[in-house]
């Protein structure tokens, strides 16, 4: 079989298992209400089916997914047939993507010059299909297949943002609005929790949520759920004439409105009230005076790099919002333009969807490893076949422990889907077991550590399996990169490079060892330079003055990050203190609960830790520091402003380092930690703020500059 022949036959073969899930998928969400994979995993299998189908077309067949507009409606609800067909609208994943639909509109246009485009939100929700007479509601119906629908109107009519009857004098005698419901992320987390009290499975999304409450047999569980509805298009028949309508996959839709060859005939509307919209934006403002509720982020633009400008904005902005969304819909805001352009088989010329990065995707597992950490915990990693998620390329995930394992029965070959756990760590959220390739093996723990080859031990009371060799490589090579960390000892130069070659070389065998090293040992290693091999010799050694609260936390005792060690830097104030100190004493003190305590003391009972602070002395660093604060009966700190108050801090700041200004906050009395919660008091904020910044503003936790806080700290001495 020749090269073409190969690629023909395993291309095939993808494509049967893409069109076999995705088919499923549809099936599970259209037909039984239950889905089982999120819109951003169906979107990217789609369009790899889409991608094989392109370069392949001989691999096309009637039934396939991408030949099809959408599934069948639920039988439980009588269908009805759509006075305007709903047409799909083409996706867009970023700006050159956008470009090229520009430059494909304008090839079928060539003499437009002046346009604008109407952005608009991508609500996640569920679309909706509505007909008024003579301006009272009659009918609500879903989406369906884009041509048949549900009727629920006993349902729509539940939801409060839907007027029963048009805000109009004179209402033309039939009107069509299209529009979104929606869960509001407060009534979905609210839906959840009566769920999970009933012992009933949570809803997924709010999209899943949304479309199953529409589909209710009992009306009453609809209005109690409390749904809401954005209107975004609408479309009034003058003279009988009718368009298409279009739906962005099941969610997004647009109708014409009144179109150019109609408008131009001069058919009037008897005794209308109202304008005859010739724009899309025009048909929103008109929809907010009929009574419906329309999204009021919208915006008009007038090229390319205004949307762009705009769907960057909400990128980040739109985890702000009470309500979920996952893209933007973009628009040609002239209806004589829409008209002339027309159609494709499939997609309005006009409209197209960008989507937003997905937060989960699906890859295939290639292998499955495990890590070992420095406090010696083993962790299963899945490398992967890189995948973009959220914006960065993901080829590893973590898999937990041997419990998670077991959970997900995870296996080397499938295919799963990632995740971004609070939009850092990816891991594996679940399998795919339909794709699953015959003759795969379960994974099984190793007994032995990989790196040093003894014994794994998985302690009763813990999910985590360890080595508890404190001689392992691994441990070593983890620890001393903790060890040389900024917020540890910051010793510049020392990466992970030349700490894999300093433990694998035997120069470093403990932590202490590193004190001893001569230029002339480093230069032994391998692209080690005379001028290197000083400054990192300089460096460990100026690593000497760092305070014993860094010492502390450079340590790495499991479960003191560097706020505990500073909080217990204060209260014992040399390293004899605190490896004297009882646990009921560690406990008491102010933020230090007994888990902590427990493994600080246990680690200052290990004679070869003991060993450790003794060489540690020896070579001359800080393992005291000045007295502690005075405490009163609550061991709470006194006479100190920003007592009780808890900082965050995220961004480049102009002028502070970040450890600057946590040194600043916490020896005023205040508390700095890396995450925000309803318990933050201030968020400091710099240049390139993250979702710290975001989260905070959702919270309304109050966000100070570098300045500002200068000021407090200023006003807090006084």
């Amino acid at each position: 079989m020749d090269a073409i022949g190969a690629a023909l036959s395993e291309n095939q073969q993808r494509v049967k298992e893409l069109r076999q899930l995705l088919q499923k998928a549809s099936y599970a969400y259209y037909v039984l209400d239950s889905p089982i994979m999120e819109d951003s995993v169906y979107d990217q299998l789609y369009h790899e089916l889409l991608a094989l189908e392109t370069d392949f077309p001989e691999l096309i067949t009637p039934d396939s997914p991408t030949q099809r507009v959408g599934e069948k409606p639920a039988s439980q609800f009588h269908s009805v047939r759509h006075n305007i067909p709903l047409y799909s609208l083409e996706n867009a994943f970023d700006s050159a993507d956008l470009v090229k639909w520009q430059e494909r509109w304008r090839r079928v246009a060539p003499d437009i010059h002046e346009f604008e485009y109407v952005c608009e939100l991508k609500i996640d929700g569920s679309a909706l299909a509505l007909t008024y007479e003579n301006g009272l509601l009659v009918r609500g119906v879903t989406r369906g297949d884009g041509i048949t629908g549900e009727d629920i109107t006993q349902n729509v009519k539940t939801i409060r943002s839907i007027p029963l009857r048009l805000e109009l004098d004179d209402p033309p005698p039939t009107v069509e609005v299209r529009g979104e419901a929606f869960l509001p992320l407060s009534s979905f987390e609210t839906i959840n929790q009566e769920r999970e009290q009933a012992g009933e499975p949570p809803f997924a999304n709010p999209r899943n949520a949304a479309a199953g409450t529409l589909r209710q047999l009992d009306s009453r569980i609809v209005a109690k759920r409390k749904l809401d509805f954005f209107a975004y298009t609408l479309h009034i028949p003058v003279g009988g004439s009718r368009q298409s309508a279009v739906s962005e996959g099941e969610v997004q839709l647009d109708l014409l409105s009144n179109s150019a060859d109609v408008e131009s005939e001069h058919i009037p509307v008897p005794n209308a009230r109202y304008p005859i919209p010739q724009t899309q934006w025009e048909c929103l403002e008109l929809l907010q005076d009929m009574g419906f509720k329309v999204n009021p982020e919208r915006s008009l633009c007038s090229n390319l790099e205004e949307v762009q400008e705009y769907c960057n904005r909400w990128l980040t902005e739109r985890h702000n919002l009470p309500y979920m969304t996952d893209g933007v819909v973009i628009k040609l805001n002239s209806l004589a333009l829409q008209e002339q352009l027309g159609f494709t088989q499939k997609f309005p010329r006009w409209a197209i969807a960008l989507k937003y990065p997905a937060e989960e995707a699906p890859t295939v597992v290639e292998k499955i490893r495990v890590n070992v950490g420095r406090t010696g915990a083993v962790t299963p990693l899945a490398e992967m076949r890189p995948v973009q998620l959220a914006g960065t390329t993901v080829s590893r995930a973590t898999l937990h422990n041997r419990d998670r394992i077991a959970e997900l029965d995870i296996r080397e070959g499938d295919t799963v889907i990632v995740r971004k756990a609070g939009e850092i760590i990816p891991e594996v959220v679940r399998v795919l077991y339909e794709l699953r390739p015959p003759g795969t093996q379960p994974f099984e723990m190793p007994a032995h550590c990989p790196e040093c080859g003894q014994p794994l031990v998985k302690p009763e009371d813990e999910a985590v399996t360890r080595c508890i060799n404190a001689s392992c490589p691994a441990i070593l090579r983890k620890g001393l990169e903790h060890w040389a960390s900024r917020q540890a000892m910051d010793i510049e130069g020392l990466g992970e490079k030349w700490v894999v070659q300093l433990v694998d070389n035997g120069l470093v065998r403990a932590i202490a060892d590193l004190y001893d090293l001569t230029i002339e040992q480093l230069l032994t290693l391998e692209r080690m330079g005379q001028k290197s091999a000083q400054n990192l010799v300089e460096a460990i050694e100026n690593s000497k003055s760092q305070p014993w609260s860094r010492v502390l936390y450079g340590l790495g005792i499991r479960h003191v990050g560097s706020v505990n060690a500073q909080t217990l830097a204060e209260q014992f104030p040399s390293v004899e203190a605190l490896a004297q100190a009882s646990i009921e004493d560690i406990a008491a003190v102010y933020g230090i609960g007994n888990e902590i305590a427990r493994s600080v003391h246990e680690w200052f009972q290990n004679p070869a830790n003991q060993a450790l602070i003794n060489r540690l002395q020896t070579a001359g660093l800080k393992l005291a520091g000045e007295v502690s604060p005075v405490r009163d009966s609550g061991n709470a700190p006194v006479n100190q402003p920003l007592s009780g108050k808890t900082f965050v801090i995220t961004g480049t700041l102009p002028t502070l380092k970040r450890e600057e200004a946590k040194a600043l906050i916490q020896a005023a009395g205040g508390k700095v930690t890396e995450s925000v919660s309803k318990k933050t008091s201030y968020l400091v904020v710099g240049e390139e703020a993250g979702s710290k910044l975001e989260k905070a503003r959702a919270l309304g936790i109050p966000q100070l500059t570098e300045a500002e806080l200068i000021q407090l700290l200023n006003a807090s001495g006084d």
